[in-house]
């Protein structure tokens, strides 16, 4: 009979999440992350498998408490042109006051393994659709109800978006200044914007 784990799950994939976020796929060991789990290089084999096993659910557990919550607060909440101006504005917030400078695990994801890495190429390309999504519905309704210009498709417009989170996120590793977000965002805001 198997023996039940000793551990809270969703702690131990928070601590994994915040080492891999930290420091990077390449960068973190084995040990770096047994010792910020709590738990031991065993017991992190038997409970989630190898080093890159561990990623894919770090991957998997940070999207969805990151992007995943986000969507749902806002977009069931707030009509699309507000959804995405508290989208944004809570990312910019996290990126300034992120000591670490982490970015975004997905973008850092991206940069780091996507291209190496077949699998995580798919991964990321997933998240990035979903967001990717989340900004064609929001256009989408937003233009029926004539709150975001119809001067470009409402595809077109969400891959801008895409592009400008995308740009955001790189741009908090290096230079989190609030007002060089903020300006980007208000430019690209100002476009959506239909004309009265």
């Amino acid at each position: 009979m198997a023996r039940p784990r000793e551990f809270d799950e969703t702690v131990v994939l928070d601590a994994a999440v915040h080492c891999f976020w930290s420091q990077g796929y390449e960068a973190t060991s084995v040990r770096d992350l047994a010792q910020s789990m709590g738990i031991t290089g065993a017991s992190l084999y038997n409970a989630f498998g190898d080093k890159r096993s561990l990623y894919k659910r770090s991957l998997d557990h940070y999207v969805s408490n990151n992007f995943g919550d986000r969507v749902q607060r806002f977009e069931s909440k707030l009509p699309p042109f507000e959804a995405l101006e508290a989208f944004f504005s809570e990312i910019i917030e996290r990126s300034i006051t992120d000591k670490k400078r982490k970015g975004c695990m997905l973008v850092n994801s991206a940069v780091e393994l996507a291209p190496h890495d077949k699998e995580f190429c798919r991964v990321v390309d997933g998240v990035l659709g979903e967001v990717e999504a989340f900004f064609r519905r929001c256009m989408e309704a937003g233009q029926t109800s004539g709150m975001i210009t119809t001067a470009q498709s409402h595809e077109d417009l969400a891959r801008l978006l895409l592009s400008v989170v995308l740009g955001i996120r790189v741009l908090a590793r290096s230079r989190p200044k609030r007002e060089l977000l903020e300006g980007a965002v208000r430019s690209v805001f100002a476009l959506l914007a239909a004309n009265e």
